[in-house]
């Protein structure tokens, strides 16, 4: 099983969009484990959305179309709906 996750920054009002075969490894990553990579400068984040797929390719296909521009306002739209973000 793979899991594309949308994180959400409350402090910083950032979003980042990734996939992984472990969410709960990958989140503790994200939020305390890394040293570096653009996800360290916006702690903490919070899983915001989910989506499981069977497969590495479906999961990589979806984190392509969230990263593209509608994709993006679909992440937003539930960033707003969610943690009522004035500005997503």
């Amino acid at each position: 099983m793979f899991t594309v996750y949308i994180l959400y920054s409350h402090k910083f009002n950032q979003i980042y969009i990734g996939y992984t075969s472990d969410l709960p490894n990958r989140f503790l990553s994200h939020n305390e484990l890394a040293t570096k990579g653009h996800t360290i400068k916006y702690r903490p984040w919070v899983i915001a959305y989910t989506e499981e797929y069977q497969s590495k390719t479906e999961a990589i296909k979806r984190e392509n179309y969230l990263k593209s521009t509608q994709g993006r306002k679909f992440a937003r739209d539930i960033i707003r709906e969610k943690f009522d973000s004035p500005d997503g």
